[in-house]
């Protein structure tokens, strides 16, 4: 897959340390395919500090020599994000927890300098609120971060912080939803934003968790969009995956309404659509010179976080089965000639 997109980006996958050591059927099929990885934990904040006054890289040294080693570049996933922080790192004031900050991302990106080259510095701080239109809360979502702090700012203090630490490296927002037009018109304002007050970015990262019946224009739009407002900055696709469920929010909320379980084998013509969004997608993102990664989240479809959220199910959002099997999206992204 890494040789038929050479000539337009990367391509990776996310892992985690249980998959490399002993290495799995997973892994394996990563060292034949990508050329990238994400590693899916072990460079988040819980992981590295889970208590004050101690960093432990072990975990994520573990995955990104393992990675290097494998001829596969790292993206650092992610310096902040609400879901990884212990609640030690957002106690005191402002300035307290801008210093934490300051260090943590300074230890973090010191220890990687020489093997990580791109990181997620900020992962999903924009709002979720689409659900109320465009009269959402918005852009900013009211995070853990963003009430200790008591606004945005962090995000700043976050990027500054990581711009210094590494003046090469490649500094990127992460989010989710970027396909959704009102999340997309936040993510244009707190990318004016940095702009406005000098925040150092190099690109956005767009996640595109679909679902089967995402229009790839959307996506590609998402894309559009950041091109058209920012001359030089990077887009990235960075958690790619394609659930073939599309819930109601009660189902994600309170675990009603779900969708009935599909069991191991999925009919084939949810395949097929999987196969046809897919193909759509990478032949419009081959068209776009800024995208210069193009991430899965996962390999094969027994990976994937999405057979567990929001509820336990047979999920298939991947490009290879849980036998390790290509699927027809495979087929249909790197061969032009096959027949969906």
């Amino acid at each position: 897959m890494r040789d038929a997109y050479r000539a337009n980006f990367n391509i990776g996958t996310a892992l985690n340390n249980t998959q490399i050591q002993p290495v799995s059927e997973s892994a394996e099929i990563a060292m034949d395919q990508f050329n990238l990885i994400t590693p899916e934990y072990e460079l988040k904040l819980d992981q590295i500090a889970p208590t004050e006054g101690a960093l432990n890289f072990d975990a994520a040294d573990r995955i990104v020599d393992w990675a290097l080693t494998n001829n596969m570049a790292v993206r650092g996933h992610a310096l902040v994000w609400h879901e990884a922080t212990p609640d030690y790192f957002l106690q005191g004031t402002p300035n307290d927890i801008r210093q934490r900050l300051d260090d943590y991302i300074g230890a973090v990106i010191g220890h990687f300098k020489d093997r990580i080259h791109i990181w997620d510095v900020a992962n999903e701080v924009i709002s979720s609120d689409i659900y109320n239109g465009p009269a959402g809360i918005g852009p900013d979502r009211r995070s853990a971060w963003y009430n200790a702090v008591g606004s945005a700012d962090y995000l700043d203090w976050a990027f500054r912080a990581a711009r210094a630490a590494d003046p090469n490296a490649e500094l990127y927002l992460s989010d989710y939803d970027t396909e959704n037009p009102i999340k997309r018109d936040w993510l244009i304002e707190i990318l004016q934003r940095f702009r406005a007050r000098g925040v150092p970015i190099d690109g956005v990262g767009h996640q595109f968790h679909f679902f089967l019946d995402t229009a790839a224009e959307d996506a590609l739009a998402s894309i559009d969009a950041v091109d058209n407002e920012f001359m030089g900055l990077i887009n990235h696709v960075t958690e790619l995956d394609v659930s073939f469920y599309n819930d109601p929010g009660s189902c994600w909320n309170a675990n009603t309404g779900c969708e009935p379980d599909l069991g191991p084998t999925p009919p084939a013509n949810m395949l097929a659509a999987q196969a046809q969004l897919l193909r759509d997608l990478m032949n419009g993102l081959t068209q776009r010179s800024t995208v210069e990664i193009v991430n899965l989240w996962g390999v094969k479809d027994g990976d994937s976080w999405l057979n567990s959220a929001p509820v336990e199910r047979f999920n298939h959002p991947l490009l290879f089965d849980r036998d390790g099997e290509a699927k027809s999206a495979f087929h249909a992204i790197t061969d032009t000639n096959y027949v969906i």
